[in-house]
């Protein structure tokens, strides 16, 4: 996966990382945290500006903070409630079952 570099600036920035020496292991955590975060939660544009795009990129920030911090088992708990608002956000219209 391509990740693009903007992204990798930001988690960078907010790691306080300066270097370039791990670029290629953050790329790689990222990209999981995408597949992740899509698997979780529905299709986004990690690119695109749009509300529910900039809500998933920052789960995807946040979760590779805890990949690279090595406390994933902590993520899902401590984002339970963003993870759960960002998948209602995703489902498509019309594409919800209803029950009465």
């Amino acid at each position: 996966m391509n990740i693009p570099y903007d992204l990798l600036e930001a988690f960078k920035n907010r790691m306080h990382i300066t270097h370039s020496g791990e670029d290629s292991n953050l790329e790689r955590l990222l990209s999981f945290s995408i597949v992740a975060i899509k698997n979780s939660c529905g299709e986004f544009d990690i690119e695109d500006s749009k509300d529910t795009d900039l809500r998933a990129q920052e789960l995807v920030l946040e979760r590779t903070r805890y990949a690279y911090n090595d406390a994933l088992e902590y993520f899902g708990d401590n984002f339970l409630s963003e993870i759960t608002s960002l998948s209602l956000s995703l489902i498509p219209e019309g594409d919800t079952n209803e029950t009465l």
